[in-house]
């Protein structure tokens, strides 16, 4: 939801920062190992030490990193395959170094089992949630739903929560409550948004065999489409 509003806003301004790193020589590619390895070491150093607000700031300086390559390859004309393949791969990694940050401090310092195990939840359905969009599109449907809690409102609303949470190593009583309300809220969030896309994944297969006639059950297996045993 956010991801529809908020991407050509956030486009329009990194534009300028763009067309600087092509003019300098800096490949899509290089911005987005790059901007991965920021979150990555924002998310695994800071977090599980419990210093919420150092985290976010080194993860949200990078993050916008998943923007600003996919508009130098625009200008540049050079988008392809391969960039799209290596940027929706990395934002899952990205994502499960967040998540797993969280895990690891509350299986440690944070001392609280309940919340490590939503932590891994919310690490776990994200990784379900984007999965299940590509292989509805690898089989050739639109998937087209837009989901309570995508990618967008599951970074915004872990890492505003971390970020104020990490104020109350400034004095800021109380205020650590809103990362465990966060969680919850992503968790709840993802497994909604799953159950929306399988159930539209669902509607738009039984909609695709009525129209050519196949049943869906019996249709010849096909390269991409399920088979027994597949993931």
């Amino acid at each position: 939801m956010l991801n529809k509003y908020a991407r050509a806003f956030f486009t329009r301004v990194l534009t300028p920062f763009a067309a600087f790193l092509l003019r300098r020589g800096v490949s899509p590619d290089a911005v987005t190992l790059i901007g991965t390895a920021g979150v990555m070491a924002g998310a695994l150093v800071f977090f599980p030490r419990g210093e919420f607000f150092w985290g976010t700031i080194v993860i949200t300086l990078f993050v916008f990193s998943d923007l600003v390559d996919g508009n130098m390859a625009r200008q540049a004309g050079i988008s392809s395959r391969w960039g799209a393949f290596l940027d929706s791969t990395l934002d899952r990694v990205a994502d499960g170094a967040i998540f797993g940050g969280f895990a690891l401090w509350y299986a440690g310092k944070g001392d609280n089992n309940v919340l490590c195990a939503v932590a891994i939840f919310c690490l776990a359905s994200g990784q379900v949630v984007s999965y299940t969009k590509a292989r509805g599109e690898s089989i050739g449907l639109p998937v087209a739903v837009n989901g309570l809690v995508e990618r967008a409102e599951r970074l915004v609303i872990s890492l505003v929560a971390a970020g104020l949470a990490g104020l109350h190593g400034f004095g800021v009583s109380g205020i650590d409550i809103l990362l465990p309300i966060a969680l919850w809220i992503v968790a709840i969030g993802s497994l909604v948004t799953l159950g929306q896309r399988v159930v539209t994944v669902r509607r738009e297969s039984a909609e695709a065999e009525a129209a050519t006639g196949l049943p869906g059950e019996t249709a010849p297996s096909e390269p991409g489409q399920r088979e027994a045993g597949a993931s």
